[in-house]
């Protein structure tokens, strides 16, 4: 039996869950409406389902820095795939929001088992993707937790020291950093310094 939690920000959303995977052959060992500590995921998971792309901010941290759990994420954005694949996860699958009982029973099956999983629109689109190049800036805003590790990194400040200023952990800056990396378009600290004064988000 696939033990699996639920993670949704509202009841009406856990609730819809709930019942879509009635009929799957899995036991539903909980329900919250986020990742933010290790508390927070029942130790006998075997499979996280996810109905919210915020969810997956500070997953990291519960998730611990070894692989124990499959998440599997309803999204229609295939850039969550990039945010995913940095995880410590098992597995994972990413689902359309109108995926139906039996197309989430079979992901729920897939990743249980070590599988990575796509719906086929979106695999399309992954496929079709144009990869950006390391000078393209992407374009999509920071968060403001991201702003915030961007200007500690302008001010020389280490992973470690990051992780005491903001009370986070290490894995938890290198989350942050990567995810900015990639929505600024580089490579490294430098580069994400220099481009983010020229976007006017950090001031040097």
């Amino acid at each position: 039996m696939i033990r699996v939690l639920i993670v949704a920000p509202t009841p009406a959303l856990r609730a819809g869950l709930r019942a879509l995977v009635a009929e799957a052959n899995v036991e539903i060992v909980g329900e919250t409406v986020s990742l933010t500590t290790p508390a927070s995921i029942p130790p006998d998971t075997d499979v996280i389902l996810a109905a919210d792309d915020s969810v997956l901010t500070e997953a990291d941290r519960a998730l611990g820095e070894e692989p124990r759990y499959a998440v599997l994420l309803l999204s229609d954005d295939e850039r969550q795939a990039d945010v995913l694949r940095r995880l410590p996860l098992t597995a994972w699958g990413l689902l359309s929001h109108d995926a139906g009982a039996a197309e989430l029973a079979a992901a729920i099956q897939a990743v249980a088992q070590g599988l990575i999983v796509f719906a086929s629109e979106l695999a399309l689109r992954l496929l079709h993707r144009r990869p950006l190049s390391v000078a393209e800036p992407v374009g999509e805003p920071l968060t403001a937790r991201e702003r915030d590790v961007l200007e500690l990194v302008s001010q020389g400040l280490s992973n470690k020291q990051i992780a005491q200023k903001l009370q986070i952990s290490e894995h938890t800056v290198k989350f942050h950093l990567s995810s900015l990396f990639a929505k600024l378009g580089v490579s490294s600290r430098t580069e994400a310094v220099n481009r983010g004064a020229r976007q006017g988000i950090i001031t040097l």
